[in-house]
């Protein structure tokens, strides 16, 4: 047989008719081997089989689900998929949605515009979905998430410390870990932690900078005016060079790449780490390990926390139980770059 068999013609794309013909066997037998029925004899889903694979053939997916009742595609809402947490996260849901023969259809929420966010569940929603997860770093992927209709399963992957949406979800506490790092430094020695600080003040909610400052709060120590930086690492390397005060002993940095500028800016003021300021990061990314000094960091697991919210959703659509919130632990992971402060 070939791609242009009975009922085939050229340039035309197999349908479910063609293979039945060219097995000699009904349209709702060929359903039934497509979807794994038990009700067909070796010798029927043999031919069946051998045909599809010599036309060609690949099942519509709608028409799938319109047999089935059950659609094998999940949508994802994702802020950023470049960010190390962010990509690490939609790995662990494609994974686990690959090892139960899901497919990922990925919608990236631009901005936080109202416009932007329906466009991108607009976009979702154009296809035949079983549910929907969102990674849940960012408002607009909550803004997304709120706008799916009540019937649509749904889960996130978050991180505690921003506007959250209602639906379930695993997560990792930010302001934990925060407090977990900060009192690693403090325990060292250091009279008080600098911060470079990415996003919003911290005076209201949780989160990473929240955590920080609560940490010294309880250990009565100074609390330092965060520095402000952006994503850039180029932002925290001027800010670590320009405007960290000479007392400063310690900083913990929003994350691991705003710690590589630091790093950076550090060096160009003169000031060695860990002898003259101890650093810390945030997400334990892999180049961490290998900077000299190599970096203290805190290893947020997020493609655990993306498997975990696949599972979130996948208990959904099979309606069984299964907790609203599941909780990772976020790890210390000392290393070079933090030490006691010199005498």
């Amino acid at each position: 047989m070939s791609s242009d068999g009975p009922g085939a013609g050229p340039g035309k794309r197999p349908g479910i008719a063609d293979v039945a013909r060219a097995s000699r066997v009904s349209i709702a037998t060929v359903s039934r081997v497509l979807n794994g029925s038990g009700q067909v004899s070796d010798r029927r889903r043999a031919t069946v089989l051998r045909a599809v694979a010599e036309l060609g053939y690949r099942p519509n997916e709608a028409a799938r689900v319109l047999v089935s009742g059950r659609s094998r595609i999940v949508g994802l809402l994702a802020a950023d998929t470049r960010r190390t947490g962010h990509h690490a996260t939609i790995r662990g849901v494609q994974e686990a949605a690959g090892e139960r023969g899901l497919i990922v259809a990925v919608s990236v929420v631009r901005t936080e515009d109202p416009a932007d966010v329906a466009a991108a569940v607009e976009l979702l929603l154009g296809q035949p979905l079983a549910g929907v997860v969102g990674v849940e770093f960012d408002d607009s992927v909550t803004a997304a998430l709120e706008l799916l209709p009540a019937s649509m399963p749904a889960a996130s992957a978050r991180r505690i410390g921003a506007r959250v949406s209602p639906v379930p979800h695993a997560h990792i506490d930010d302001e934990v870990a925060a407090r977990l790092v900060t009192e690693h430094l403090l325990d060292l020695g250091h009279d008080t932690v600098h911060h470079l600080s990415v996003g919003p003040p911290p005076e209201e909610g949780r989160g990473r900078t929240a955590g920080w400052r609560r940490a010294l709060e309880a250990r009565g120590r100074r609390v330092p005016e965060p520095l402000p930086v952006t994503w850039d690492p180029t932002s925290s390397l001027r800010a670590a060079r320009d405007d960290l005060p000479d007392d400063a002993t310690a900083l913990l940095c929003f994350n691991d790449e705003t710690a590589l500028g630091a790093l950076r800016g550090l060096a160009e003021a003169g000031r060695r780490v860990p002898e003259d300021v101890s650093v810390a990061g945030f997400d334990d990314d892999p180049v961490s390990r290998l900077l000299h000094p190599s970096l203290t960091s805190v290893r947020m697991d997020w493609h655990a926390l993306g498997r975990l919210a696949l599972e979130q959703l996948v208990a959904r659509i099979e309606e069984r139980p299964a907790p609203d919130d599941v909780a990772l632990p976020a790890v210390l992971v000392p290393r070079e770059s933090s030490a006691p402060p010199r005498a």
